[in-house]
């Protein structure tokens, strides 16, 4: 775990008058899982759309497998930065798998047509060998037999392990998950959390927003806290959860454990 997959550098991030990051410093290295919990508001799901610059940062660096996310160096010293194109922006989100709280699958496309769709549009594979991949990731998440089903046919849970599959045929060398089983019935979110939980041992980089403390302790390499945009306390969730050195960080856990 000693190369950087994401490093982050004093982000901040602003919606009008409220400052929603405050300065966020970030590194994650390859294979590990790095799970963000904190209250509600405290800016986690934004940190997690500015690692892939869907939400655009007022100051700061996000560096993915050591490239600037969303911006390039601009002028003859290279200190001022610009907004990249578009297309080198959807060019270096393709490295970045994001599963959200919501599915957003196609609801007139079966599960594989789904999975399918960004090897297919993004990548221009051929769809027969996009579909041999689309069907293998179904069964990695268990859902062999549900490949041709609509997202209509499918539970919440099976919607979102189709999204986790999606994510994974882009083939990221960082996965993002935001908080992905908030709105998932209680008895669907342990077929969810053991996607991810399988994801982790086979070594994938992940940064995880949830409010599942007890994933957070057993698959997490480390816990960050957010509270008010600001980094409170970080370590691994032994540390964190046992012994956290920080009263917020206290105060909180008593709250959700």
């Amino acid at each position: 775990m000693n190369d950087i997959v994401l490093r982050a550098r004093g982000v901040r991030k602003r919606f009008g008058d409220s400052e929603v990051l405050k300065g966020v410093d970030l590194d994650v290295a390859a294979g590990e899982v790095l799970c963000v919990i904190g209250p509600s508001g405290s800016g986690k799901s934004t940190l997690l759309r500015c690692f892939n610059h869907l939400e655009r940062i007022d100051a700061g660096r996000v560096l993915v497998g050591g490239e600037l996310v969303g911006y390039e160096p601009y002028g003859p010293s290279g200190s001022v930065l610009r907004e990249r194109r578009p297309r080198d922006i959807r060019r270096q989100r393709e490295r970045i798998g994001m599963v959200f709280q919501r599915f957003h699958l196609f609801p007139h496309r079966t599960a594989v047509q789904n999975v399918m769709e960004g090897p297919v549009v993004v990548k221009r594979r051929p769809r027969a060998e996009a579909e041999r991949q689309a069907r293998g990731l179904l069964a990695r998440v268990g859902l062999a037999d549900r490949a041709d089903h609509y997202p209509g046919q499918l539970s919440g849970g099976q919607q979102q392990r189709v999204a986790i599959a999606r994510a994974l045929a882009m083939e990221p060398t960082l996965m993002l998950f935001d908080e992905p089983t908030s709105a998932l019935d209680p008895e669907l979110v342990g077929e969810v959390l053991g996607v991810m939980r399988d994801l982790a041992r086979s070594g994938m980089t992940m940064i995880v927003v949830t409010h599942e403390m007890g994933f957070a302790r057993e698959v997490a390499d480390r816990v960050l806290f957010l509270d008010q945009g600001a980094a409170v306390e970080e370590g691994p969730p032994e540390q964190v959860f046992g012994d956290p050195r920080q009263e917020r960080t206290r105060a909180f856990l008593s709250t959700v454990l």
